[in-house]
């Protein structure tokens, strides 16, 4: 029996508590570049009564995307993305990081969005960081939104001279995420389809524990303490938006971004997180 089908990339946390959301009486094939790691997740998911599927699938390449694709249609329509695969500045060297978080998510916004069904719907994980970096200019955030998939890298904003670090790389991708997503809705429009992205904060999972036992450790910390929120947040509390973004009470939402990072990024431009003040 055919069914309306979830792609899922990134077998985390944050993934999986979309998933349980939105993914009740549909297919699920969650992508995972580690197969053990989209097999380990798939096992909690069908133990919970879920139709999940693993596979292997590292969004870097286009040709793992098209082949995830292909996997998904062979049980019906793809009716949802949920894209929340990416690496962490403390994971990954530059070149990965624009490899998998800028050009990999991208890629399959592209692709994903040639087969959405009429109605259906996406969200991608983006970051807090793509708030935080200085304006870019409206020239750069269009070349970021608009440029070719497969030219992306050799945009002169994104070559190595000109970034500084693992952070600034991430924070690069994500600013690119938020604008790839308006210009990828714009497309997914002319089917009724709607993709947005959020940008989680401090969000409690593994990818979030190597960042706080990485050479950032300290200023994670602090940011959780020093903002109006108190606190990390949970993957949980993403899905909240999630569920909202990819059922009918977002419908009219799309190509937009949502910050949920408990104020942090306001306390880090109006607050005691300014720079100055550390």
């Amino acid at each position: 029996m055919k069914k309306d089908v979830i792609l899922w990339t990134g077998a985390g946390q944050i993934g999986m508590a979309i998933a349980r959301r939105v993914g009740y009486g549909k297919k699920i094939v969650v992508g995972d570049k580690n197969i053990g790691n989209a097999n380990a997740i798939a096992k909690i998911m069908n133990d919970a009564g879920f139709d999940v599927e693993a596979f292997e699938c590292d969004i870097s390449s286009r040709e793992s995307i098209l082949n995830l694709i292909k996997k998904g249609k062979e049980y019906g329509e793809i009716a949802m993305l949920i894209n929340s695969a990416g690496v962490s500045p403390s994971q990954a060297p530059i070149e990965r990081i624009l490899h998998v978080d800028l050009y990999g998510t991208a890629v399959l916004l592209e692709e994903v969005g040639k087969v959405i069904k009429e109605g259906g719907t996406g969200v991608t994980i983006s970051s807090q960081s793509g708030h935080r970096m200085e304006q870019l200019g409206a020239k750069i955030d269009e070349e970021l939104a608009t440029t070719p998939t497969e030219e992306l890298l050799k945009l002169d904003v994104l070559q190595p001279e000109n970034i500084k670090d693992t952070l600034h790389a991430y924070q690069l991708a994500k600013r690119c995420n938020e604008k790839r997503v308006m210009a990828e809705s714009v497309k997914w429009g002319k089917k009724g389809a709607r993709i947005n992205s959020i940008s989680p904060g401090i969000i409690v999972t593994p990818l979030a524990i190597d960042e706080f036992n990485g050479i950032r450790g300290d200023f994670y910390k602090n940011m959780f303490a020093k903002c109006p929120a108190g606190r990390p947040g949970t993957a949980d509390e993403v899905a909240n938006v999630a569920e909202l973004l990819m059922t009918d009470k977002g419908a009219f939402i799309t190509g937009a971004d949502f910050l949920i990072d408990g104020g942090a990024t306001a306390s880090y431009f109006y607050g005691p997180l300014k720079p100055e003040n550390n």
